[in-house]
């Protein structure tokens, strides 16, 4: 008997464009996948591409890596993780690991993304938000909104996954109150203070949070669960 491929994996496996077509794709009342974004202050026009970490170019990966560095350094630097930038491009090179890169039009760089990954954290199927940047005339525009959103229609999407995931620094208290807002809580498996050797208190630098995301229609039209955050 051959072994069973898990959703996840299968997910995994597809291209960008059927991991479009079937966990992107509206159904129901979810937030419909979008080629284009405009500016809602400023009219400027953008494109909006979905990209496998695989497909991605050198200059692509290099523009990611410096929003990252934008930022997000100093709290790296100011964390326990410490920052290592050879670690973060290998980390951002994952294999199945997707971007959703958000290029202004004409000039086509790279201005905001958000990457993700069906995968399985302490054995529960979730989706992974891995990073989520935005350089600042585009934050406070409901782009990032728009990005998380998209992690919740995947999962909504991919059953068994039931959440979406995501770490964030302590220290960052902006997007702390932004994912709050989203409603993702602290999640089960984050960190808590504890006790060490000699007294000493250890006292984690960030947190693992979480959002439950329930099944909509699936493929046949059949209704399983209604997604609380329909609207979001």
């Amino acid at each position: 008997m051959k072994p069973t491929t898990s959703p996840l994996e299968l997910a995994n496996r597809k291209t960008d464009e059927d991991f479009i077509a079937d966990y992107l794709q509206p159904r129901s009342d979810e937030k419909p996948w979008v080629t284009a974004w405009t500016h809602p202050r400023t009219g400027a026009e953008y494109t909006v591409d979905l990209v496998r970490a695989e497909n991605l170019s050198e200059d692509e990966l290099m523009a990611c890596f410096r929003l990252i560095e934008q930022t997000s350094r100093a709290d790296y630097e100011n964390s326990t993780f410490k920052w290592h930038p050879e670690k973060k491009v290998k980390e951002m090179r994952s294999t199945g690991l997707r971007y959703i890169l958000v290029k202004e039009k004409g000039t086509m760089a790279i201005r905001g993304f958000t990457s993700l990954m069906p995968t399985y954290e302490e054995g529960e199927p979730v989706v992974y938000c891995y990073e989520i940047h935005l350089q600042p005339d585009l934050q406070g525009t409901g782009l990032g909104a728009l990005f998380m959103g998209f992690h919740s229609t995947v999962a909504a999407n991919l059953p068994p996954i039931k959440k979406v995931m995501l770490t964030c620094f302590l220290a960052n208290q902006r997007g702390l109150e932004f994912y709050t807002k989203l409603g993702f809580e602290r999640d089960e498996i984050s960190p808590v203070p504890r006790k060490l050797r000699y007294g000493k208190i250890f006292t984690p630098d960030y947190v693992i949070l979480s959002k439950p995301v329930r099944s909509v229609l699936d493929s046949k039209g059949v209704l399983t669960e209604l997604r609380p955050d329909a609207q979001l």
